[in-house]
């Protein structure tokens, strides 16, 4: 059944014209409230859906939001895609996800087609700075998740991972650990940047030895680098992951080798996805403010393309530590 014979059946139901039922869809003309309550009920009534993209032809909006990942594996991001989702349907949008394995041609394909599709707005977790002419010259607005804005002349959300970082050390050399370890992330992260610089200083600050292992966000790479971690530093008694997720790989290999969390070895994660509160013991983490990043993030979006404008560009949010059972105060500190 074509689009016309919908709005005809609306139209006959409502006792109005096809234009006026196209105007009270739409919003684009003012329409008596007694005929806007009439031609409503007949869409109640009949479940009509109106064509989203017809309406994107016409309006120059599709009400969708693409949402940019270098990877649906990490449990973060797909946390935080929810929280965007949700923000974005009770917004009045739709969220459409598109996985970019890391890979630079894949992320700009992605804006492409998302521009292409007349979508309202692109929240995006991209770190490799070949995307900076891309974003630029984006004519839709974009929303930069945990990286600064200022190279890209966009809108960003990001968490303190800096303090995140420190008040994590801080909290190891409180529960009595000497030989700590940090598993970085990418350095091409600046998340991954700026908790190496927070644990570099606590570290400084207390002349305690800084040392780390790099590790990407995967469980796969967490396994292979808690192994040469303790390869390297096998009297380590205190990590901080890069994320929950290498925390959880972490835990595998310390089980493997028999060494006891948090009796030989203390872990605090970074993130606290869900997971980190189901497993056994419980996971110490950074808990970044998953729900208000995502709702952040569409609140954003919608700003710019419903105001034209934003009142703050960069939004930085806070973080906090959850002490859980992978740490605990050791006897005689």
């Amino acid at each position: 059944m074509s689009i016309l014979v919908h709005i005809s059946d609306i139209a006959r139901m409502a006792g109005v014209s096809n234009a006026t039922v196209s105007r009270v869809i739409n919003g684009t003309a003012k329409v008596s409230e007694e005929k806007t309550r009439r031609v409503k009920e007949a869409i109640r009534k009949t479940g009509y859906n109106p064509n989203e993209i017809a309406r994107s032809l016409y309006k120059k909006s599709s009400r969708l939001i693409g949402y940019i990942v270098p990877s649906i594996l990490n449990i973060f991001l797909s946390e935080v895609g929810r929280a965007i989702e949700d923000e974005a349907f009770r917004s009045g949008y739709k969220m459409i996800l598109c996985n970019s394995d890391e890979n630079p041609e894949k992320e700009a394909s992605y804006i492409r087609m998302l521009t292409g599709m007349n979508a309202d707005g692109i929240i995006i977790t991209a770190n490799n700075e070949h995307l900076e002419e891309e974003i630029r010259s984006c004519p839709i607005p974009i929303v930069l998740m945990d990286k600064s804005a200022d190279a890209f002349y966009a809108a960003s959300v990001q968490s303190d991972n800096y303090t995140g970082a420190r008040i994590a050390t801080e909290h190891l050399i409180d529960c009595g650990c000497r030989k700590l370890v940090l598993m970085r992330g990418p350095i091409q992260y600046s998340s991954s940047q700026q908790r190496y610089r927070g644990y570099v200083d606590v570290c400084r600050e207390h002349r305690i030895e800084p040392l780390f292992v790099s590790c990407r966000y995967s469980y796969d790479e967490g396994v292979q680098s808690a192994r040469e971690l303790f390869e390297r530093y096998p009297d380590t008694d205190g990590i901080l992951a890069s994320t929950d997720l290498v925390a959880f790989a972490l835990y595998k290999v310390l089980y493997e080798q028999r060494r006891r969390v948090p009796e030989d070895v203390m872990i605090v994660g970074y993130d606290d996805v869900g997971l980190s509160r189901l497993m056994i013991p419980t996971l110490t983490t950074v808990a970044q403010p998953i729900e208000e990043i995502g709702r952040l993030c569409v609140q954003l979006i919608v700003e710019q393309t419903e105001h034209g404008t934003i009142q703050q560009r960069e939004n930085m949010l806070p973080v906090s530590l959850k002490i859980r059972e992978t740490t605990r105060r050791k006897e005689g500190v």
